[in-house]
């Protein structure tokens, strides 16, 4: 490592930070109460609707539209459930993330459960002060109550929700299987360590705009604070993947191309550390789709879809999906830091025929916005069910 390069990152870091607290309520902490004291899930999802009814700072009109994606649901399914699973999402982002994940979960016979984490729902200030262990004791009381309907519980989660499913689910026998999608476990970052240390001199890592923000299912920008509690449990899922293997069904799924992951660093965690012989890895990437042993190789370039390659929250949403799906009405037109970027930006934002692609995944050729669905969604359910059904369950 460059220490001289890394040392006058910091220095600039330390001396661009802001002298003065940003104005806009959305930067601005709304000092919720995320509930704690239930003794059920419908008491639960009560307490979270009516704490986000009151502390969100909503970005549209149709405040109910707002609600459903930022607030706990259920979905049960047809027959009587003795499996269940609990879905927890990612830094910054909301219960939406499973909607379509979640429905076909309940198809199979899961009951299915999301959480909203402490600084989410409400609006980006509110990550100012959260602590990843509130997280963590979030998933551990819901994962009791989810004990006492169903006779299996499955964990699931997206990016740092499925950092925390893993780190539950390592010291806890009952938990039957994890469907880890873009696992967090390890930033492409170099520096990412050293988030803690800028905490108290930066609130904000990236220059906030939030007059900008439109997109109701996710936060667009995330203060310092947020990172740090990330990488705490990045750090903390590294160390139990070094100490112990996990011996349960895991699925997974990662992208080559993801922009946030050191992706090929956890595909190896994957076939050295999870050891069971169902396991199931799906690898969107640049190879010939085939599958290799317990990995599904997934060419992610579809040109004609205008595809290049697939991104981290893209494995997540079927192609029918209202808002991020192919004819979806949410469009992430930001998606590359380079010379270009503001010209890409305001050509994607007026409604222009773009590619699509993780971050920074301009080609040269063409503009791409945020690819935030998958082609191959079906295919990668299928595969997730086949992981968990059980010879009873047939």
């Amino acid at each position: 490592m460059n220490y001289h390069l890394m040392f006058g990152l910091i220095l600039t870091l330390l001396l661009s930070a802001c002298a003065h607290s940003p104005e806009h309520p959305l930067l601005q902490s709304s000092e919720p109460q995320y509930p704690t004291e239930y003794e059920s899930f419908a008491q639960y999802r009560h307490q979270a609707y009516q704490m986000v009814k009151r502390h969100r700072y909503f970005l549209t009109a149709n405040y109910d539209q707002e609600l459903a994606a930022n607030v706990p649901y259920q979905v049960m399914p047809n027959a009587v459930a003795k499996k269940g699973v609990l879905l927890i999402h990612g830094l910054g982002d909301s219960p939406f993330s499973f909607v379509d994940i979640s429905n076909r979960l309940a198809q199979e016979g899961f009951l299915v459960r999301t959480v909203l984490l402490q600084g989410h729902g409400t609006r980006p200030g509110d990550l100012l002060d959260v602590d990843h262990q509130a997280w963590q004791t979030l998933v551990a009381k819901q994962v009791e109550l989810l004990k006492t309907e169903v006779e299996d519980v499955y964990l699931g989660g997206f990016s740092t929700g499925a950092n925390l499913a893993y780190l539950h689910a390592a010291h806890d026998p009952d938990i039957q299987g994890l469907m880890l999608f873009s696992p967090a476990f390890k930033s492409n970052e170099p520096l990412a360590s050293l988030v803690s240390l800028i905490k108290p001199f930066r609130t904000w890592l990236q220059d906030a705009t939030p007059e900008k923000a439109t997109n109701y299912a996710r936060y667009a920008m995330t203060p310092t604070n947020g990172f740090a509690e990330y990488q705490e449990t990045s750090e903390k899922s590294l160390n139990q993947i070094e100490h112990a293997p996990f011996s349960p069904p895991v699925f997974m799924v990662l992208s080559q191309h993801d922009s946030v992951l050191d992706s090929r660093f956890i595909r190896n965690a994957f076939n050295e550390r999870f050891t069971h012989p169902k396991n199931r890895l799906i690898w969107y990437g640049s190879r010939p789709s085939t599958v290799k042993g317990r990995t599904r190789f997934i060419n992610s370039a579809m040109p004609e879809r205008r595809i290049t390659n697939m991104s981290h929250m893209g494995v997540l949403f079927a192609p029918s999906n209202p808002y991020y799906g192919e004819a979806g009405s949410q469009r992430i037109c930001r998606n590359h830091s380079g010379e270009t970027a503001a010209q890409d930006q305001r050509y994607c934002e007026a409604g222009n025929p773009v590619w699509y692609s993780a971050w920074d995944g301009h080609d040269g050729v063409h503009v791409h916005a945020r690819l935030t669905y998958n082609p191959q969604f079906d295919l990668m359910m299928d595969d997730l069910v086949d992981v968990f059904t059980k010879p009873s369950d047939l």
